[in-house]
């Protein structure tokens, strides 16, 4: 099989959470240059549209803003996707939260916050959507469901991020739960466990420690918009297909060699 099929998601149509900025606009922005459909979703509607515009400039890509924290979000949200495709072949679950706080002073406010966001709506988004995947997967090619996990769900992180840690560290095993069970369904559902990328989230992570994790990282350097569309691209296409239940850290060996 030439590479063009091999790595080809031309023609499939997709839905990336958390889709307008940081990991999930570089997922969205390789699926649509690549000749998929795109619907992206997040919180800040205007944002979302803006980004939309954008990448329908050169292809296809629609906006369709939600608070997935919330389960009426949800609904919302899987209802309006079964009212535009029939079928859903990619399901990026990548919104995503973090809270940061010492240990003695961590806030169940902050514990809550992350885990509806980074545990609850992956399970929930993906379970309302099962139709439109059952209806894009088939023997000789599953649809594809993307958990954006982290490497903090893999090690120890030095920021006390403990809501997140545990979140991440979650939707790792989630993702082989998930994975046994809906294969039967032809889906394949894996995970990307992204380092240290360029995004909202890691703004806010002081200068010093994100040189830090530089100096510590084999590649030294952080993650390419290029890095992150090309591990998602791998698991949405026929490269990928008999990959199940698979965790693939993008970290330049940052958590993974140490």
């Amino acid at each position: 099989m030439k590479i063009e099929q091999l790595f080809s998601v031309r023609g499939k149509v997709a839905l990336v959470t958390g889709g307008s900025r940081g990991i999930g606009e570089m997922i969205a922005r390789g699926y649509v240059e690549n000749g998929a459909k795109a619907y992206i979703t997040a919180r800040n509607a205007d944002v979302c549209d803006a980004l939309a515009r954008e990448l329908s400039r050169i292809g296809e890509c629609v906006s369709i803003p939600a608070d997935l924290s919330r389960m009426d979000e949800v609904e919302r949200l899987a209802t309006e996707m079964q009212r535009r495709e029939k079928r859903l072949d990619i399901l990026v679950n990548n919104a995503g939260a973090s809270w940061g706080a010492d240990f003695e002073g961590f806030p169940e406010s902050g514990w809550d916050k992350v885990m509806d966001l980074n545990v609850k709506s992956v399970f929930f988004l993906t379970q309302r959507l099962l139709k439109l995947l059952e209806a894009a997967g088939r023997a000789d090619d599953f649809a594809r469901v993307i958990n954006i996990g982290s490497i903090d769900g893999m090690h120890v992180s030095g920021l006390e991020t403990y809501s997140y840690a545990a979140s991440k560290a979650g939707v790792l095993h989630l993702t082989r739960m998930m994975a046994r069970y809906l294969a039967k369904k032809h889906i394949a559902v894996n995970a990307i466990a992204p380092g240290f990328f360029p995004s909202k989230m890691t703004a806010a992570i002081p200068e010093e420690v994100s040189q830090i994790v530089v100096r510590h990282t084999p590649m030294l350097r952080i993650g390419r918009p290029e890095d992150m569309a090309g591990v998602a691209l791998y698991l949405s296409s026929k490269a990928s297909g008999f990959v199940c239940g698979a965790t693939i850290a993008v970290d330049g060996g940052y958590a993974t060699t140490a």
